[in-house]
């Protein structure tokens, strides 16, 4: 089963691949709650390359590297990459003053679809709010 996800970033397109894509800017979005945190992640954005992200919940009780290799790249369109036996891609479409950010990913057997859902939305959400506050921050 595949599960989809998007949100409206109200920032140009090259703003919105740079902040997705850049290692620093992860560590701040990259939770899908205020108990969790990503405690690093590395990028290397090129068919074949690999990347990680460290989540970690903040009381220190569990973690899990959120790790893959990218299998295709269409910069400011489209990020494809596999994580262990499952895929997803990300897709970067302008919408006149804002980019919207559609993630199209491969469920797991042990959370519900609901959960997943909710989830990765939670994390996509704050991706678009921490790109809007940069990008206004630097306007």
């Amino acid at each position: 089963m595949k599960i989809t996800v998007s949100t409206e970033v109200y920032a140009p397109i090259e703003v919105v691949w740079a902040r997705y894509t850049s290692p620093e800017d992860i560590k701040v979005w990259n939770a899908a709650s205020d108990d969790w945190h990503t405690t690093s992640a590395t990028v290397d954005l090129r068919v074949g390359g690999k990347f990680c992200s460290r989540m970690e919940a903040k009381d220190g009780s569990f973690g899990f590297d959120f790790a893959g290799e990218y299998t295709r790249i269409e910069p400011q369109q489209l990020i494809e990459y596999r994580f262990g036996e499952r895929s997803a891609k990300v897709e970067f479409a302008a919408t006149g003053s804002a980019t919207t950010v559609t993630v199209t990913f491969e469920a797991e057997q042990t959370h519900s679809e609901a959960q997943q859902r909710s989830g990765w939305q939670a994390i996509l959400d704050n991706f678009a709010r921490h790109t809007q506050r940069q990008h206004e921050q630097l306007r």
